[in-house]
């Protein structure tokens, strides 16, 4: 790309939005065929002219590419970046026509969420919402999870220039192949295998406690892909606090660590490398963050009187710590549970849980434990440095996958994104206050929108202000694609506008 963009750029960044549109378009088909089997027929509807709108905008601009189009690293993440923000106007459509959302801006909210597998909500009567609309909300958290990118690489980019770009764009760096269309598509396959043996064992459970078994089933499906994509959507309002069953939250806790891991890891283990969970940097940070804050979570709840029993306290102290950790956001508690009973420490805790997050390369968010673990390493291998004699020479290294060399420049690219992340979390929290709300619930609600987690202290509600909507969309998405597509997108504007002038 040229320092000025041109037409011809800005014709290649559409073409890949487009054909991101129409893989989009393509999964509708799942919530269709739930409301044709339902006769849920206004619903079907609202779908089919959503389906319509993405296809007819990805087809035409799809077709904009030039023939004689030489796509860079540039137009791959700016690409990356506006297709979120495309997908999200069309997803949004069946919100809007269903008469469940207060607005608009609270139906991009949803979609932003759902894509971004925060799993915050704006929807008003979810109770109440249908089987297919259910469906469509959880078939977004699903596709963000893998990437919408990841989608259209899978099924309809193909082997074009660029597609490496689009992939490290979605905040996805590792292949499992050379090529990184069959990465894309290793990753869809995965998600399937899990898919299958998650939603048989979540229904069984379901029927086990004592649903009917076709709610059993689409709770299953439901809960499966909200899980898997830790994106904490839930069918009802209160989320896993309604099934009441510590065997339901435990199969829950299962598929939702198994999604916050890197797609990389699954697929060592699936091939035979099971050593790999004992020496991955990021399992090992994992435990370790998780043990630390658990115990200080656990102690706050100890200190405020809140679960006295060893089992009530795993089932709330354990369950959340996990699913903040995560970056799942589930909920066992109502949310101003959290403000009213828990107290500064537990919340504290729950807060950098939040922050850290998941692994790289995987369906979770926040600041990833690979970024964590490296920068641990490189400090204590600079203080071993130090300590040696001068002259002695030693390899800094770290595991993932394989041994890996640990650079100045690696160490540099992850401090500068866990400060952007903590830089965000800041403004986000600054935001909260300046809407009215006490500084301990807007760092809360901040955490969860900046590490994309979904667990909420009662902040996000239809009736908060429309500047904080906004706010926590940008913030969701930008935390979901860490930073770098969305400062390509930046730094394109700004040369845009330059040029005009």
């Amino acid at each position: 790309m040229h320092n000025h963009p041109k037409a011809e750029d800005y014709l290649v960044i559409a073409s890949y939005a487009g054909r991101v549109a129409i893989g989009l378009g393509a999964t509708l088909a799942v919530p269709l065929l739930v409301a044709i089997v339902e006769g849920e027929w206004s619903v079907l509807v609202d779908l089919v002219i959503c389906a319509a709108a993405c296809l007819f905008s990805g087809a035409a601009l799809a077709m904009l590419m030039p023939d004689d189009a030489r796509p860079g690293w540039l137009h791959g993440m700016v690409a990356t970046a506006v297709s979120w923000l495309f997908v999200m106007l069309l997803a949004a459509i069946p919100y809007w026509l269903s008469g469940h959302y207060g607005s608009y801006i609270d139906c991009l909210f949803d979609a932003m969420s759902g894509f971004t597998t925060t799993g915050l909500t704006l929807v008003t009567d979810l109770d109440h919402l249908s089987a297919a609309l259910n469906t469509w909300r959880h078939v977004v958290t699903f596709i963000g999870g893998q990437g919408v990118v990841v989608l259209a690489l899978s099924f309809l980019i193909g082997g074009s220039a660029g597609n490496y770009e689009l992939y490290v764009g979605e905040a996805k760096d590792e292949r499992l192949f050379p090529s990184v269309l069959h990465t894309a598509k290793a990753i869809w396959k995965i998600s399937a295998a899990y898919f299958a043996v998650g939603v048989a064992t979540l229904w069984a459970t379901g029927i086990a406690i004592g649903l009917p078994v076709k709610a059993a089933f689409y709770h299953g499906a439901w809960i499966y892909l909200a899980a898997w994509s830790t994106g904490g959507f839930a069918p009802m309002s209160q989320n896993f606090l309604y099934y009441h069953s510590a065997a339901f939250d435990a199969v829950g806790v299962a598929f939702f660590v198994a999604g916050s891991l890197n797609f990389a890891l699954h697929h060592a283990v699936l091939t035979g490398n099971r050593r790999e969970m004992l020496k991955n940097v990021e399992t090992v940070s994992f435990f370790i963050t998780f043990i630390c804050l658990f115990s200080v979570i656990t102690a706050g709840l100890t200190r405020a009187g809140v679960y006295p029993g060893f089992v009530a306290l795993m089932r709330k102290g354990f369950f959340h710590a996990i699913s903040a950790h995560t970056t799942t956001g589930f909920m066992t508690v109502s949310a101003r549970q959290f403000s009213l009973e828990w107290g500064d420490l537990a919340l504290g805790g729950m807060v950098v849980a939040m922050m850290i997050g998941g692994s790289a390369s995987s369906t979770a968010g926040g600041i990833k434990g690979l970024r964590v673990g490296a920068i641990w390493l490189a400090m204590r291998q600079e203080i071993r440095r130090l300590l040696l004699p001068r002259g002695a020479v030693f390899t800094k290294k770290f595991h993932l996958i394989e041994d890996r060399f640990l650079g100045d420049e690696q160490i540099k690219g992850f401090a500068l994104v866990t400060a952007l992340y903590v830089g965000m979390w800041a403004l986000a929290t600054i935001a909260g206050m300046v809407a009215g709300y006490p500084a301990v619930d807007s760092a809360f609600e901040a955490a969860s929108v900046s590490g994309n987690v979904g667990l909420s202290i009662g902040i996000t509600s239809p009736s908060m202000p429309d500047f904080l909507k906004m706010a926590y969309i940008l913030i969701m998405w930008a935390g979901r694609l860490e930073f770098m597509a969305v400062l390509a997108l930046g730094g394109f504007v700004a040369a845009a506008v330059r040029r005009r002038r």
